[in-house]
């Protein structure tokens, strides 16, 4: 029953965006805003073509490289100030404060450091995944409550067994909501980065199609990543709400 009230709750809000997508595009004229059926038709033709896989291949490159760097830093920061209370004091604030600047200012510094490369655009999205991953970590450790811990004790579990049995069960709920929060930024950053300083990529075919008013080209590969994000953080979601369940 669940499962059907969220399919029918989907596509009312499907046909909600098309409907009011469509409303825009008669507003202001397809030459600034194609409708959906001419946007879906030219969909059909550009997806499937090579110039569209080589960029969207650019892009998944540079995401899934930033993703992998994201976490292992946003976990292990996360974990290290979650655990050593002093350093989670000193260093929270710093994390927030970080988190609440805007990462473009710094894109010029690392167009500077790594110029016109992959490496450039996977630090920059990184950059954007790795701070709410270690704040959402490091509040899940924070919030175990003692009674777990006083548990494991009195069982007289072995480290690996409370970590094991005890703090993931706490924890990964909380932890996945940090993941999946660095999984979106991530991929902004990214494109991000292709937008303004990049040869390739999906980010670039963006700007590229903005600059030459190519705006079918624009809306469809906007509608594309929205459609990538939404599945991938629905299949997230689903899990966050699997782990909930089951702790």
């Amino acid at each position: 029953m669940t499962a059907m009230r969220r399919a029918i709750d989907t596509t009312i809000i499907v046909i909600a965006v098309v409907l009011i997508w469509q409303g825009l595009a008669r507003w202001v004229g397809d030459t600034a805003l194609p409708g959906p059926a001419p946007t879906f038709s030219y969909m059909t033709h550009f997806v499937p073509s090579a110039r569209f896989a080589e960029n969207a291949a650019a892009t998944a490159t540079a995401f899934a490289l930033a993703l992998l760097l994201a976490y292992g830093l946003g976990l292990a920061i996360g974990v290290w100030m979650g655990a050593q209370r002093l350093s989670g004091e000193v260093g929270e604030p710093i994390l927030i404060t970080l988190y609440s600047l805007p990462k473009i200012t710094l894109y010029p510094v690392i167009l500077l450091i790594f110029g016109l490369t992959l490496s450039g655009k996977v630090v920059f999205g990184a950059i954007h995944g790795i701070l709410p991953v270690a704040l959402l970590t490091m509040a899940a450790i924070r919030n175990i409550p003692l009674v777990y811990l006083k548990s494991a004790r009195t069982l007289r579990l072995s480290p690996w067994q409370a970590i094991w049995n005890v703090l993931l069960p706490a924890t990964i709920p909380e932890v996945l909501a940090g993941l999946r929060i660095g999984f979106t930024v991530t991929l902004l950053g990214v494109l991000l980065a292709e937008m303004f300083a990049s040869k390739d990529g999906l980010g670039f075919l963006i700007i590229n199609a903005m600059t030459l008013l190519q705006t079918k080209e624009m809306i469809t590969i906007a509608v594309v990543l929205f459609s990538f994000a939404a599945v991938a953080n629905a299949i997230l979601l689903w899990i966050e709400h699997r782990l909930h369940r089951r702790v």
